[in-house]
């Protein structure tokens, strides 16, 4: 499997083959991904804009990353690696939730994924990925909710769509911090 290909998977994310990333985005096909949302000590979160040449989603803010795992790959492993190659670091991630999402987005491409979310700390250097990312920032939860009211034209669909459960999930760990552990 090329890194260009993508796991195509059935509602329950059991992987039946691979497909190229284009014709599956084209097909609107149910493929295996990966959201990773990082924040910092006070409980901001970490968005990235996306970098210009995106084939979609370019310029629009989203999560820390995303993207697709390759085949025989863990999950977790291909989101530290993605986190990596677009933002230049790593960090302890917890899988926190997982949930299916189908979206239209521009040049008639059909986002359908099974996406396994996870959520990690990080406070430190970022080296951005011109390639993948051309901006980020650290942003209150309340004011990305906010954002995503007045403007959801700014971020990408997956994260309108997976932000509520982000939200709850966030409110309910920070209230308990000290029970948030993340994987080493």
């Amino acid at each position: 499997m090329s890194p260009q290909e993508v796991i195509l998977v059935t509602p329950h994310d059991e992987a039946i083959g691979v497909m190229e990333k284009m014709e599956a985005h084209q097909k609107g096909l149910l493929h295996r991904a990966f959201s990773v949302f990082i924040f910092d000590k006070k409980g901001r979160m970490l968005l990235q804009q996306r970098a210009p040449q995106k084939y979609h989603g370019a310029f629009l803010w989203t999560n820390a990353c995303c993207s697709h795992p390759m085949w025989n790959e863990p999950v977790e492993d291909a989101a530290r690696r993605r986190l990596m190659e677009e933002l230049g670091f790593t960090a302890p991630l917890q899988k926190i939730f997982e949930f299916t999402y189908r979206a239209t987005v521009e040049n008639n491409l059909i986002e359908h994924e099974y996406d396994h979310v996870f959520a990690g700390e990080y406070e430190g250097c970022i080296a951005m990925n011109k390639e993948e990312v051309c901006d980020y920032a650290y942003r209150d939860v309340a004011e990305i909710k906010t954002l995503l009211q007045e403007k959801p034209e700014q971020f990408t669909s997956w994260f309108g769509i997976a932000f509520p459960q982000i939200e709850a999930w966030w409110n309910g760990q920070y209230a308990n911090r000290e029970n948030w552990k993340v994987n080493s």
